[in-house]
């Protein structure tokens, strides 16, 4: 068997999680291969060599990337030059469409096979982007089923492998242990997850805050638990709490947020990974989201958004189960209201688990094993 080298990039906390565990099977499945790019902490503890911290492709939007445009051109151009050099076997874009695309593009353009996994939202709007994939990619390693007919329907070679977080939640967590783990003692726990970006705890984290408030002036035994991501986030929300007058209802820990969504009864959530990891454990939530007002304002003049819904678990159920509220509408009377109403209705909450977890067999495929089966036969084939 001959050492291979895959080259990677992932963005943000999330493609790090995804990455670290791919890099995991690649090495369990073959030994001795060669990983590297641009990765988080989570895969450089795997075993990749980081050229680049995941971090520094963290932006979303339409707008918020143009500020940091020059540093991510010259990464992209440091990245094809190391890899027009010393080719790797097979380069695998994860997530982060924006930055991958471009670079999985000119990489194929060389002779370099490329594989994306986790498919842009093409279905969900920019649709055009679709050519953009088929030019890009030799392969689309899908983690929702839907995905892989609309690829199919255009042309392009993609896979359903299953989605990795359905295969790794951990269905055995007992409530009641949970809450003492956590030194939460009251009846009614409400999780509150304000999202993993800056920029998304300046736009919901006041708002959010001021939601907890309300919940609690109406029911003053009602506590709350925050993970934060790492600690710049931590003090970022940390000072909306205040600011609110709830620090002693809320408490805030450091990472583990999937025993803080285990432990609740209902969680408040930005929208994203946050809510197909909520819908897997069982758990009702409420979710919103706020865009910058520009960013927003292309949206709705360009009519880019070609999905009813933005929670994902709306759009893999056969009816919605998630409230959600988009900029204006996510005001912090509309979410207490939305959140005080689940907290009251029992069976309402019951029957969602009940279609959660349908949910999460139909997306627990074994991902991450299938994925590296993928990816290395493409590798041999080179």
């Amino acid at each position: 068997m001959r050492n291979l080298r895959i080259g990677i990039v992932v963005g943000e906390v999330s493609g790090d999680q995804l990455g670290a565990g791919l890099i995991r099977e690649l090495q369990r499945q073959h030994p001795g291969i060669c990983l590297e790019g641009v990765g988080g902490p989570a895969m450089r503890e795997a075993g990749f060599e980081v050229w680049e911290d995941a971090e520094s492709l963290a932006v979303m939007g339409l707008v918020e990337p143009i500020k940091v445009l020059p540093k991510l051109l010259r990464l992209r151009r440091s990245l094809i030059r190391r890899w027009s050099d010393n080719p790797p076997d097979v380069f695998v874009g994860i997530d982060a469409p924006d930055f991958n695309l471009r670079l999985e593009q000119t990489l194929r353009k060389r002779g370099i096979t490329t594989v994306h996994y986790v498919s842009p939202t093409v279905w969900a709007w920019r649709p055009g982007r679709v050519r953009k994939v088929a030019k890009a990619v030799d392969k689309v390693l899908c983690i929702f089923p839907f995905e892989e007919k609309f690829y199919e329907a255009h042309d392009v070679d993609a896979e359903f492998v299953g989605h990795p977080l359905a295969d790794n939640i951990d269905t055995s967590m007992d409530v009641a242990s949970l809450r003492e783990q956590l030194g939460l003692t009251a009846n009614n726990i409400v999780a509150v997850m304000p999202g993993s970006r800056s920029n998304e705890i300046a736009r919901l984290g006041p708002v959010f805050a001021a939601a907890c408030a309300r919940l609690v002036e109406k029911n003053p035994d009602l506590r709350f638990v925050s993970p934060m991501v790492n600690a710049r986030l931590r003090r970022e929300f940390e000072a909306c709490v205040q600011d609110a007058g709830i620090s002693n209802y809320i408490k805030l820990i450091d990472g583990n947020a999937q025993s803080a969504i285990a432990a609740a009864d209902v969680v408040l959530l930005a929208s994203g990974t946050a809510s197909l990891q909520t819908a897997l454990l069982g758990k009702p939530m409420v979710a919103a989201y706020r865009l910058s007002w520009l960013t927003h304002l292309l949206h709705s003049w360009f009519n880019l958004v070609k999905v009813k819904y933005f929670a994902m678990p709306n759009l893999l159920t056969d009816e919605p189960l998630v409230p959600e509220f988009l900029q204006d509408k996510a005001t912090p009377e509309a979410l207490a209201a939305a959140v005080s109403d689940l907290l009251s209705d029992v069976e309402r909450r019951v029957e969602i688990e009940r279609k959660f977890i349908a949910l999460r067999a139909e997306l627990a495929r074994g991902a991450q094993q299938r994925a590296a089966q993928v990816i290395l036969e493409l590798a041999e084939k080179n």
